[in-house]
């Protein structure tokens, strides 16, 4: 055989690995599955539409909604911090702080929505809602309360949807508020936020735990349940959003080595079942879904197992995974929150 001929075949079949090595499929970009379907996990999307109660009504009661500021100089509870660092990476992702610190004291004010349902009678014990991150959620929810309520569908519950404290993730005042696993934030909505409403609004809000509830996207998920977890006599309602059930939490606490995270890796697995209904949703396209487990970090994950551990607990609890839906998806949201908001209060009186 020739020079040439030689030269010839082994072009042709350098083409003909080329092209099969072009034809092998794609490695998944989402290595976190949807979980499997069953009674309690439902799989939705990628096509999404604002459900019909999120329209206005003007045949039905409006409630009204108030606004009013908090400020960290009142505050015993949270002073106040502000960032001054930027968090780092080690080899695993996770994050460090850098060598001068990531925090000092620093000022901050709050803004505090309230919903109050036409219905509402001045005197009387009102069931709520907390919802953080409230700025996000009152043009939301306002149309679907009103219509709700009037068709009796929820009970004529009070809204206090109050922003954080202010920026995000560690080292800031919203990580401090929504990351931290303990009872401080449900003491600080206790002993400082629910009063402030009250006295500005003359609102009687009932001590009943199933008359309560609590709601929130992203660490303001975390949060919710934070606030149910640690104090169960005051909060038995969670709706949950993309939650940040990872390694989100600064300063580390060794008793949760890794924030939020340690939820579905050891507390609620090793813990007495506590009298908690939970509604809960993360989207296959959710922060950091592509993560490797040992970065603590990955939504979607984070997400099934909180659900799995839930099941086998025998929580009261439902999981939607939203194909195609990014965090905190806002036509996600628009869909749900009218059947979350109405499988969480079934059974309380109307």
């Amino acid at each position: 055989m020739t020079r040439i001929r030689i030269l010839t075949l082994l072009a042709a079949s350098a083409w003909v690995l080329s092209a099969s090595a072009q034809q092998v499929p794609e490695q998944p970009k989402f290595p976190t599955p949807p979980p499997a379907v069953t009674a309690e996990n439902s799989v939705i999307g990628p096509n999404y539409a604002n459900a019909p109660e999120a329209i206005a009504n003007p045949d039905v009661p409006q409630g009204d909604i108030r606004e009013f500021i908090l400020y960290s100089e009142d505050s015993k509870i949270y002073p106040g911090i502000v960032r001054v660092g930027k968090m780092e990476r080690d080899a695993h992702g996770n994050y460090v702080a850098p060598p001068g610190g990531l925090s000092a004291p620093g000022p901050y004010l709050r803004h505090v929505w309230v919903y109050i349902p036409r219905q509402y009678v001045p005197g009387t014990l009102a069931p709520f809602m907390v919802v953080q991150d409230g700025r996000s959620y009152v043009k939301r929810m306002a149309n679907i309360m009103d219509n709700m309520i009037a068709a009796r569908r929820i009970p004529a519950m009070v809204l206090v949807l109050a922003d954080s404290g202010g920026s995000d993730a560690q080292g800031s005042q919203r990580g401090l508020e929504y990351d931290t696993v303990s009872g401080r934030y449900s003491d600080w909505v206790e002993q400082e936020l629910l009063p402030a409403v009250s006295k500005n609004y003359g609102i009687t809000f009932t001590s009943d735990p199933e008359g309560r509830a609590t709601m929130g996207g992203s660490s303001g998920a975390a949060a919710a349940w934070t606030m149910a977890w640690y104090h169960p006599e005051r909060y038995r309602k969670v709706l949950s959003y993309s939650g940040t059930f990872v390694n989100q939490a600064w300063p580390p606490d060794p008793r949760t080595p890794r924030g939020a995270w340690e939820y579905h890796a050891t507390l609620v697995p090793k813990s007495a079942k506590k009298p908690i209904r939970i509604w809960m949703q993360v989207g296959e396209k959710d922060n950091r879904f592509d993560n490797p487990e040992e970065t603590w970090h990955n939504w979607p994950l984070a997400n099934n197992r909180m659900a799995e551990v839930l099941k086998k607990k025998g929580y009261d609890y439902r999981y939607v995974f939203s194909m195609g839906a990014g965090h905190v998806d806002n036509r996600v949201v628009m869909q749900t929150l009218p059947a979350a908001l109405e499988w969480l209060w079934r059974d309380y009186p109307r």
